[in-house]
């Protein structure tokens, strides 16, 4: 099955709030091996401006991962996840994630081709704060695999 041109453009409602602890943002530096103290020591964070720790700057797709579930469920798109790899992933800031933070998804369909059997898909994740300042933008491309 191919994925249906017609979503570009389409918006999905926003998530429910995700709440940003300080030991997350801990525990995933740790795991992507960001040693920089601003990620794991509030002193060092606010010796530098911020008001708590600082998530590494892939943080996010914690957030938009669960968030895309929205797209990857929606039926009459057609993604078949158990076809899907990652394609691309890249992130544009307004302002770094701070512990601390209550972060919302919106997320829009911003390409679908269909070539060579595969399917390509491009989301966008406009992440904010529920107040609705603007945090960071997150786009994502996957390759649904056709039939061999």
């Amino acid at each position: 099955m191919s994925l249906d041109p017609s979503f570009v453009g389409r918006t999905y409602p926003p998530t429910a709030p995700y709440q940003v602890g300080r030991e997350k943002i801990r525990e995933f530096a740790t795991a992507v091996g960001a040693t920089d103290p601003a990620h794991h020591d509030p002193a060092a964070a606010r010796a530098l401006g911020h008001p708590d720790v600082v998530a590494p700057p892939t943080f996010p797709v914690i957030v938009t991962m669960a968030a895309g579930q929205q797209i990857v469920e929606d039926p009459a798109l057609g993604v078949d996840y158990s076809r899907v790899v990652h394609g691309d992933q890249r992130f544009a800031y307004t302002r770094p994630v701070v512990a601390g933070d209550e972060l919302v998804c919106v997320n829009t369909i911003e390409e679908v081709t269909n070539r060579g059997g595969h399917g390509f898909l491009t989301t966008r994740t406009d992440v904010s704060t529920v107040a609705g300042e603007p945090v960071v933008a997150v786009w994502s491309k996957i390759v649904v695999r056709g039939e061999a």
